[in-house]
């Protein structure tokens, strides 16, 4: 770790994140929260709230694929994604969701400030982001895609718009 600059976790808790939430919404697979955890550890997210039937640490399959982010990355627990949202809502976030939905927004034109505090809103692996949460947003991100599939596996997604609201954060 020390030849590639990683910090350790405790300089990591101390470090400067990017003030990015992710809001997990009733994701059905744990293996998927892992990996979420560990894509929240690699960009230095500031949170992670898990909502309704999603799993929450120390569970084995978050475990399994979280590599010891569910130690790094800040997370809290809501029964429900709304309650989640008004705390949100209540401390200045802007809410998206990622989701395919009509009037979203394509991921490369949105253009994230890098000085507000956002907050990623990620649905169920079948069911997508609900109506009732959409309502609560601000707005919808989509990530374009090509072949012939119309969705990405949400641990996938969560990296791709990971990746492209840190570059606004970290590289301006």
């Amino acid at each position: 770790m020390y030849e590639l600059g990683r910090l350790n976790p405790d300089a990591f808790a101390n470090s400067k994140k990017i003030p990015v939430t992710f809001v997990l919404d009733g994701i059905r697979s744990a293996l998927n929260v892992g990996s979420i955890f560990r894509t929240a550890d690699a960009f230095a997210l500031e949170k992670i709230y898990l909502c309704g039937i999603t799993a929450t640490p120390p569970h084995r399959e978050i475990l399994k694929t979280a590599l010891g982010s569910t130690e790094t990355v800040d997370w809290e627990y809501f029964t429900t994604a709304t309650e989640a949202l008004r705390k949100l809502n209540a401390n200045g976030y802007k809410i998206w969701a990622v989701e395919q939905a009509e009037g979203s927004i394509l991921l490369q034109d949105l253009d994230f400030q890098g000085t507000e505090s956002l907050a990623l809103v990620f649905g169920n692996e079948v069911d997508g982001v609900s109506e009732a949460v959409l309502q609560d947003c601000d707005g919808c991100i989509e990530i374009p895609q090509f072949g012939t599939k119309h969705s990405l596996n949400v641990a996938v997604c969560a990296g791709i718009v990971a990746w492209e609201a840190s570059k606004c954060y970290k590289f301006k």
